[in-house]
C-alpha cells in the first residue's frame, strides 16, 4: 500500500458531492490539492474547508471545452511543480427515457462523462510518462458495469470508460502508471438533482435510493483506502454492489433483479 499523504492530487468535479468530500478528506491527510470545476464560486468555499491555503489551489475548468485542457494541465503543474494523482471524477447523470431523449443530450453525456475525461487525461500523459510515474483515478459508477433503465446515455459514457483505461493501464504499466477505476453505488449527492431528462434540463429532484445511500465522507474514505491500495477497481456502496456479481454469472436474473427495483 502506498499512502496518499503529502501527495499532490488534481481532483476534478470538486465543487460538490463526491469531489467534495474527496477534498475534505485528502486535505486532512496533508495532501496538496489542485481543486477543478465549472463552479469557481462553489470551487472557492470548498477550497477553505480543505486544509491551510498554500496547500488549496483551484482551477476551474470545463470538460466540455476539449482544446483548453492541455493548458490547464500546464497551469495545474505550475501550482506545486508536480502532479501525483489526477482524481477524474466530473461528470453529470441521466434519468430519461431512450425513445424520449434528444441526441443532443446524449452527445453531452459523452463529451462530459467520456471524452472530455479522456482529453484531460491524454493532456497528463506525457508528463506521467516522462516522470515514470502517475496514478489516474476515474470515478465511473457501477452504471459503468451493468445498465439500468432511464441511464442509457450514462450507462453507455461509464462503461466507455472502463474499456479506455483498461488499456491505458495495459499500455502505460512499464512507465510506472497506475490506474484505478473507482464504482460508485448509491452515494448522498446531488447527482440525481441534477441528472439530465429527455431535453437536456437538469432533473432537479432527488430519488429514495440516494437519499438512503452511503454519507459522502464515508464513501471517501473507502474510496481513498481503495486509492492507496492501487486497486484495478473498486466496488462501494450497500447491497447495490451485488448487481457486478450477477452481472458476471447470472445475468439474466440481474435483468430481472433491476426491471423490478427500478428507481427513476
Amino acid at each position: 500500500m502506498e499512502r496518499i499523504d503529502g501527495k499532490v492530487v488534481w481532483v476534478t468535479g470538486a465543487s460538490s458531492g463526491i469531489g467534495e468530500g474527496l477534498a475534505r478528506e485528502l486535505g486532512k491527510k496533508g495532501c496538496k490539492l489542485i481543486l477543478s470545476s465549472r463552479k469557481e464560486e462553489q470551487l472557492q468555499l470548498v477550497a477553505t474547508q480543505c486544509g491551510p491555503t498554500e496547500n488549496v489551489k483551484t482551477l476551474p475548468l470545463d470538460l466540455g471545452d476539449f482544446d483548453a485542457l492541455p493548458q490547464k494541465v500546464t497551469q495545474a503543474l505550475s501550482f506545486f511543480g508536480r502532479v501525483d494523482v489526477l482524481i477524474n471524477n466530473a461528470g453529470v447523470s441521466q434519468r430519461s427515457l431512450i425513445l424520449d431523449t434528444d441526441f443532443e443530450v446524449y452527445k453531452k453525456l459523452m463529451d462530459i462523462n467520456y471524452l472530455g475525461t479522456v482529453a484531460l487525461s491524454k493532456a497528463l500523459l506525457p508528463y506521467f510518462i516522462q516522470r515514470q510515474k502517475g496514478h489516474y483515478v476515474t470515478v465511473t459508477s457501477l452504471m459503468g458495469k451493468f445498465g439500468s433503465p432511464y441511464r442509457s446515455g450514462y450507462c453507455g459514457a461509464k462503461h466507455a470508460l472502463h474499456g479506455f483505461f483498461d488499456v491505458l493501464r495495459m499500455e502505460h504499466e512499464k512507465d510506472g502508471i497506475a490506474i484505478t477505476l473507482v464504482c460508485p453505488g448509491f452515494v448522498q449527492t446531488n447527482v440525481a438533482k441534477n441528472a439530465l431528462t429527455a431535453d437536456g434540463s437538469p432533473q432537479q429532484s432527488d430519488d429514495t435510493a440516494t437519499q438512503q445511500g452511503l454519507p459522502v465522507a464515508v464513501f471517501a474514505n473507502r474510496m481513498i483506502k481503495a486509492v492507496e491500495r492501487k486497486k484495478y477497481e473498486a466496488y462501494i456502496g450497500r447491497g447495490e454492489v451485488k448487481g457486478i456479481y450477477l452481472k458476471r454469472f447470472f445475468p439474466k436474473m440481474l435483468h430481472k433483479v433491476v426491471l423490478k427495483s427500478i428507481v427513476k
